[in-house]
């Protein structure tokens, strides 16, 4: 939609002299010959700039701009063949944002209408991203670390447009939310936002799911039913887990999004809608291609806009934003009191791996809401965490999370500790102490090599990782 400029401008000549000048931008304009007329016309017509003169027959035009305020007020050039260096300051002080001498030459009138329109749409994007990139968030997205400062700005950045964006990352990592980002972003985001889920559709059904169809299509079509992409018709499509749709129906896919057309099942008359694309896998699309099990036409097709998720336990202190937001938001939901988590807990889910990512986490502060009574969030209150890839199980109810029990020997090395006999009450020290000994003299033994040493203790890598680098975290 092309920009709007209202010139307020007592004589007529000269209003459509300046209304002339703006022809050849493609400007919207609309005059007002007084004061009041202007006022109105401001109401009605919305305008994004108002060229202001100063001497109008009803009132001083710096009277028009003391009035005008708001987030959405319009930008001002006051024009005036009477100025003075006070009127000048007056009318900046009111919001002006330029000020004119007649007479005007038509580069100069242009040129200042172009870069008083320009500020203003600057104003709007920083506006919109405060409002949508504040204390970590993004729209539904938590997080303040690099990695996702650089997926907002890609939303951003994308949102305007309606190529299609394509979001990979681990199960549980908010694909959804992110793809509702992008929709909110744009200026479609008060038209619907479809979600459809190809991996929770039966093959046979999603078809049908997909584009609709007519009552007695196939066994079970007792009525008519207009699929995801007539629902989402103005707004946004998001087909999540992609890789999973039979590839018989990718084809259809792939014309349905080159041309806006698809056919519903039972059909042969087409239906035409206008509809973003947004699309998610959490397996490597490229490998689905070179295995045969995803057309590459279609990839190419879809692959405009690439946002690459990443998975939780590469995101740093985000876990604890995410979490402290988890447990506010079910806190209320549970009308149960949330005070906080002790630093304890904050340590454990910095060093766990999130296998399952954030709705491992939201699991995890479900569980710990709802089997405890406390407001404040202690270590001993969070359930054990299993460690996916190598089936050991951490628990956060000793210390400086403790998660393996210790093994009795290395190779043919028996541990110190093993043999050590308590005796008294000061012989007793910390378990993690014990283990951050144990893993040390593993790691020695088989000459820095980490793997091995994992491997000798029954653990995966990642997990003597990530215990270095919780020492290193809390200084021993």
């Amino acid at each position: 939609m092309p920009p709007k400029v209202l010139i307020v401008e007592d004589t007529e000549s000269l209003a459509l002299l300046y209304q002339s000048y703006l022809i050849p931008t493609g400007i919207q304009t609309q005059i007002a010959y007084s004061g009041q007329e202007a006022l109105k016309t401001i109401d009605s017509f919305s305008p994004d700039l108002i060229v202001l003169d100063v001497m109008l027959p009803d009132m001083n035009g710096l009277e028009i701009l003391s009035e005008l305020s708001g987030d959405t007020k319009p930008q001002v050039i006051v024009l005036t063949g009477h100025a003075t260096k006070e009127m000048a300051i007056d009318a900046i002080r009111l919001g002006a944002s330029d000020f004119l001498e007649k007479p005007v030459e038509a580069d100069r009138f242009r040129i200042t209408i172009n870069n008083a329109l320009k500020l203003k749409s600057l104003a709007q994007e920083v506006e919109k991203y405060h409002q949508t990139y504040e204390n970590g968030r993004y729209y539904d997205l938590i997080g303040s670390s690099r990695t996702m400062q650089s997926v907002y700005q890609i939303i951003n950045s994308a949102a305007a447009s309606k190529a299609t964006v394509f979001i990979t990352g681990e199960s549980g990592t908010g694909k959804e939310l992110c793809a509702r980002a992008v929709h909110l972003a744009s200026p479609r985001a008060k038209l619907p936002f479809v979600a459809l889920n190809c991996a929770a559709i039966p093959k046979d059904l999603i078809e049908s799911e997909i584009f609709g169809h007519l009552k007695g299509a196939f066994t079970g079509a007792i009525a008519n039913r207009e699929g995801a992409a007539g629902q989402a018709d103005g707004g946004t499509l998001f087909l999540d887990e992609l890789c999973e749709m039979d590839i018989n129906l990718q084809s259809k896919l792939l014309r349905f999004i080159q041309t806006g057309c698809y056919q519903q099942v039972g059909s042969e008359k087409e239906v035409k809608v206008d509809v973003r694309f947004v699309c998610a896998t959490n397996r490597d699309p490229l490998v689905e291609v070179q295995a045969g099990r995803f057309r590459e036409d279609l990839y190419y097709r879809l692959h405009v806009i690439p946002i690459a998720l990443p998975a939780l336990r590469e995101r740093g202190n985000d876990i604890i934003e995410i979490a402290d937001a988890l447990f506010k938001k079910i806190a209320k939901e549970e009308s149960h009191d949330y005070t906080g988590m002790s630093e304890a807990v904050k340590r454990a889910f910095l060093a766990y791996a999130w296998p399952g990512n954030v709705r491992q986490l939201e699991n995890t502060v479900r569980n710990t809401l709802v089997l405890n009574k406390q407001s404040w969030i202690e270590l001993e209150m969070v359930p054990s965490l299993p460690q996916g890839s190598a089936g050991e199980t951490i628990v956060y109810k000793q210390p400086h999370n403790i998660d393996m029990t210790l093994p009795t020997q290395i190779g043919n090395t028996t541990s110190a500790e093993q043999s050590r006999v308590l005796k008294k009450t000061q012989d007793i020290e910390p378990l993690w102490l014990i283990e951050k000994r144990y893993i040390e003299q593993a790691i020695d033994l088989c000459d820095n090599n980490i793997p091995k040493a994992a491997a000798l203790l029954d653990v995966s890598p990642s997990t003597i990782y990530r215990k270095i680098k919780s020492w290193e975290e809390i200084g021993v």
